[in-house]
């Protein structure tokens, strides 16, 4: 067995794991991730009781039990390369001896599911609507870095897609990964079914203009069109397909919901979107915790 080096696995002098600053014993099973930190204490505020409250940076976690279920819940910020960093941490912190620095023979598999916002881009999926990221489409080529990424993506819709936008070989390959099947059969009677595009940046790469013109400026009318075996993409974010991409390379279950606050089609946009975000929390924790 592989001892992983300090300079790969990082551990702090009281026994954290580098960048979220917790232990072993702090993390649940079930995992909530949330971009915003401030969102942390929203999803925290519905516990029975918090074990632990622990900032680091962007990154801020909360473990507790609601309905009796234990949960952890923590920020990640903005961006797949955040979700590269809570997700690989979290797995160590499930799977890997930090006194020996090997990889455990027993896989603890977590349950992990984003709660975000998102942009509708079809003009019929309505403001306030919950979107579970069945499949995602990463134009942030987080998982092109990693050994197995063609057998857990989907390849023909790839392709397919690519030859639809005439993609620009100069942006990083496209890549499409499915959540967990039984999440989101979990779920599937509470939300909208997806596909998700996660973007890199919330500007030019989701087709935004304010004083510089995207490359494509029909690159999102292109994706607004594309079909694929009756189903079409749905919403824009920037996390969902490294969440779903690591979590199946790691064995974990892993998906993204995302509550619609922009509609992107008939440029529309909710800035008091928080009563939304409180229902999908809400459905969330009770439906995680039936699980």
């Amino acid at each position: 067995m592989r001892t992983i080096p300090t300079s790969e696995l990082i551990i702090n002098s009281d026994g954290s794991i580098f960048h979220l600053h917790i232990k072993p014993e702090h993390l649940a099973d079930t995992v909530i991730l949330v971009g915003d930190p401030g969102r942390v204490e929203m999803v925290a505020s519905y516990f029975d009781n918090k074990e632990c409250n622990i900032a680091s940076r962007e990154f801020r976690t909360i473990t507790g039990t609601y309905k009796g279920k234990r949960m952890t819940v923590i920020s990640t910020g903005i961006g797949t390369d955040n979700i590269d960093i809570v997700v690989s941490e979290l797995d160590a912190l499930a799977n890997i001896d930090f006194e020996s620095r090997i990889e455990k023979q027993e896989k603890r598999v977590l349950t992990l599911l984003r709660l975000g916002t998102s942009g509708a881009i079809q003009p019929d999926i309505p403001l306030g609507s919950f979107v579970f990221a069945h499949s995602s489409v990463g134009f942030d080529g987080l998982l092109n870095y990693y050994a197995g990424r063609d057998g857990v993506c989907d390849l023909a819709i790839e392709k397919a897609f690519v030859e639809h936008t005439g993609w620009n070989p100069q942006l990083p390959a496209p890549y499409f990964i499915d959540a967990d099947q039984q999440l989101f059969e979990h779920f599937k009677d509470s939300v909208v079914d997806g596909i998700t595009v996660a973007a890199p940046g919330f500007y030019g790469p989701q087709g935004r203009w304010l004083r510089i013109a995207p490359a494509d400026k029909e690159l999102n009318s292109k994706i607004e069109s594309f079909e694929y075996k009756g189903r079409r993409i749905t919403n824009f974010e920037m996390e969902s397909s490294a969440l779903a991409g690591l979590g199946k390379l790691m064995g974990h279950r892993a998906g993204t919901i995302c509550t619609i606050i922009a509609q992107r089609a008939v440029k529309d946009m909710n800035t008091d979107y928080k009563p939304f975000v409180r229902q999908m929390i809400e459905m969330a924790l009770d439906k995680l915790a039936a699980l």
